[in-house]
């Protein structure tokens, strides 16, 4: 394939996701989408905010996700918020629902990107993080950001 084909171009990504969560895997899924909906996607006009992943009947939807109605679009305009289906072989949403279920863990929504022209969202199993937790995260980012610039200065 050429460059172009496997150009990644990233639309819209969860920050908070890595504050609030511990990430352990991530997946690539697909999206069932509307043309509408792709359209404002190519726009950027998408947010993962307070998104997640549910396992229903067997599919992997993805809730809470916001993409903004197409700018160009009519009165068939897509609903922002509707569920979207997510396209996973049977047995990683049988792997998913295993960790799920058993450890008690979620998953949310990283980013959303377009691959070789189609939409593609990565989607991690996660553990929430509680609050000592986030402090901490806190606390190695400062110390990690310090022993970088005194490295920097040693250095010079």
């Amino acid at each position: 394939m050429t460059e172009a084909a496997q150009a990644v171009k990233v639309v819209a990504t969860n920050r908070k996701a890595y504050h609030d969560y511990f990430i352990f895997d991530t997946y690539e899924a697909g999206m069932a989408l509307t043309g509408t909906e792709v359209k404002s996607l190519r726009e950027g006009k998408m947010n993962l905010k307070d998104s997640y992943v549910r396992v229903q009947r067997g599919e992997a939807v993805l809730m809470e996700a916001h993409i903004s109605p197409y700018s160009h679009g009519n009165r068939e305009n897509h609903d922002p918020l509707r569920p979207r289906k997510l396209l996973l072989h049977k047995r990683e949403i049988r792997k998913l629902i295993g960790k799920v279920q058993e450890r008690g863990l979620t998953l949310v929504p990283l980013k959303v990107y377009f691959k070789a022209g189609r939409a593609k969202v990565e989607v991690a199993v996660a553990k929430g993080k509680r609050l000592y937790d986030k402090r901490e995260t806190k606390r190695d980012e400062a110390s990690r950001r310090e022993i970088e610039s005194a490295m920097k200065k040693r250095q010079r």
